[in-house]
């Protein structure tokens, strides 16, 4: 399992805003190259994306199913990278006063090859690439048109201004 946490000078829903956005996944997800195809419902759970992870012209398509949402603090996923194999990510929100948030992203493989030798492969492999992700996630957080939260009684919705 590999760990990493970021903390972004923003509110927890304008980070979960660039999560609940399939269609910018690659842009904050390194390894990931290019998204093919993404559920009108993403982020909800049961909801996929489908992308393209490598370089041209070895890049595999596969897809990532979203396991648990809960908006603007959850979003866990089941990432497939075969034939490496799968994982189970996990991004918390956590408010960091009125304007800051720490978001942790737990990765693990559960699934094919990696699975067996994770304990060295996550260390290894998983810290740098997914604090990259972070960095970029946050960029793009802060970098987006602010979100506006709804009413407690409307219902949540996620689109890309």
């Amino acid at each position: 399992m590999a760990e990493v946490e970021y903390v972004v000078h923003t509110a927890p829903e304008q980070v979960f805003a660039v999560l609940a956005d399939g269609w910018g996944y690659s842009d904050w997800v390194v390894g990931t190259a290019h998204i093919r195809d993404v559920d009108p419902d993403f982020p909800v759970a049961g909801s996929r994306l489908r992308h393209k992870s490598g370089p041209w012209p070895i890049s595999i398509k596969d897809e990532s199913t979203v396991l648990e949402c809960e908006p603007p603090y959850l979003l866990v996923l089941k990432v497939r990278t075969w034939p490496a194999g799968a994982g189970i990510v996990r991004l918390v929100l956590t408010p960091q006063g009125t304007d800051a948030t720490r978001v942790t992203m737990t990765e693990t493989f559960v699934e094919g090859p990696l699975r067996r030798v994770r304990a060295g492969l996550d260390g290894l492999l998983l810290h740098r690439r997914n604090m990259e992700s972070l960095r970029r996630l946050a960029e793009l957080a802060l970098n987006r048109p602010p979100v506006r939260p709804a009413p407690d009684d409307a219902p949540v919705q996620y689109r890309v201004p």
